[in-house]
């Protein structure tokens, strides 16, 4: 994929007027950004953030060349539990912002308590004259991160409503040279990537067009070979051009970081059965994604239930192996995470299964997308029937 994916050309708009409305003016003046040589953006990043707030990233590194982006990769899952720092320590997103051409430095060791500080101490050292917070989850906090980290420099960041009682907030707040409220600079019921697209226009004065905003994803070609080469080991390779109907290869990920968003896994078992059952699907072969830490419980109950022509994967290395493997499928469905997602991203068309709770996260690609939701805004994903799944494959 080029370089440009996703990208139209910028409008960056000229420095702040007088008559310009305090709301919506640029909050880091140009000035600032003509002589900066360096910005820390602070963000408690997850993979599905991620997926849309690359373009803004990029769209920011083409707008200002000579500026280098540094991301500090905040963990909030940070622990004392030494049982939980390997996961927390391999977390994918830190293997794709490596690849990001426009990505100069990355702060990756957050998850615990001791490298948080002396992480903090290693940015303190940069001297950087211009500090972003994007963090909309406690951004009192992230405030006075921020200005600890630059103590001279510019710091802006997100400030919500505080309580006439919230003086600790407030105090905080006063950290920041420039902030906004992250629920009111875009329109309500907008996709996340329009979201994100107006924090970066109300932080640098940046516009982009709606089609700037579609997932992209550039995967080293030594995952590539991988993902080709997994499925030949297991017997899942199929040269399209010697078959007029090959059999067909889905990939099912009924995982998510929290229970309310997962699928049972005896619901997969059911749809694996549902699909076979639909004439053009019944040689179709499955992979079904695990999150590391499950996948020893996930084998013993596939063992249990030995369906054939089913694997299970996980990638476990390298984050570019579950884009890689995508990319090798004819159809996702995913629960509501970051593979519905990274399903646009490849181009490869998606069945997600979402609640009703946060519509704007559903996948942008309204082509290549087809989203069940829950019946009540209440209902855990695992409402969804293997039915209501089959219905929509057969309108495909």
């Amino acid at each position: 994929m080029p370089e440009t994916a996703g990208l139209l050309p910028l409008k960056i708009s000229s420095e702040k007027k007088s008559q310009e409305n305090p709301m919506t003016a640029q909050l880091v003046p140009a000035e600032i950004l003509k002589k900066t040589d360096k910005i820390l953006f602070i963000a408690h990043l997850a993979l599905g953030d991620f997926t849309y707030l690359q373009n803004c990233f990029q769209a920011f590194a083409q707008a200002y060349p000579h500026i280098k982006i540094h991301i500090w990769v905040d963990e909030v899952r940070r622990t004392k539990n030494t049982a939980a720092w390997p996961f927390l320590k391999k977390y994918a997103l830190y293997d794709w912002l490596a690849e990001c051409p426009f990505v100069a430095k990355i702060y990756r060791q957050t998850y615990s308590p001791a490298l948080f500080e002396e992480s903090i101490v290693e940015a303190q050292k940069q001297q950087y004259p211009l500090v972003v917070s994007l963090s909309t989850l406690r951004p009192p906090m992230y405030a006075t991160l921020a200005r600890q980290i630059s103590p001279q420099g510019f710091v802006a960041g997100m400030k919500k409503p505080a309580g006439i009682l919230a003086l600790h907030k407030r105090l905080a707040y006063r950290k920041l040279d420039a902030a906004f409220d992250p629920d009111r600079v875009a329109q309500r019921g907008v996709h996340i990537s329009e979201v994100y697209a107006a924090w970066f226009h109300r932080l640098f004065g940046m516009d982009s067009a709606a089609t700037s905003r579609q997932p992209f994803v550039r995967i080293p070609d030594q995952w590539s070979r991988y993902a080709q080469e997994q499925l030949k080991l297991w017997g899942f390779e199929r040269d399209r051009r010697q078959s007029a109907n090959p059999a067909k290869l889905v990939f099912i990920n009924p995982y998510a970081k929290t229970r309310k968003r997962c699928w049972p896994l005896e619901r997969v078992v059911e749809l694996v059965a549902a699909i076979r059952a639909q004439d053009s699907w019944k040689d179709t072969r499955f992979i079904v994604n695990v999150v590391p830490e499950e996948m020893a419980q996930a084998r013993t109950f596939f063992d249990g239930h030995a369906v054939e022509r089913l694997q299970l994967f996980s990638a476990q290395e390298n984050f570019f192996q579950l884009p890689a493997m995508l990319r090798e499928c004819d159809l996702i469905i995913s629960v509501e995470t970051a593979v519905m997602h990274l399903a646009n991203a490849v181009q490869v068309p998606v069945i997600a299964l979402m609640r009703q709770k946060n519509p704007e996260w559903a996948p942008i690609d309204k082509e290549n997308s087809i989203v069940i939701t829950t019946a009540n805004r209440r209902d855990w994903v695992k409402a969804i029937t293997v039915a209501q799944v089959i219905a929509v494959l057969n309108q495909k």
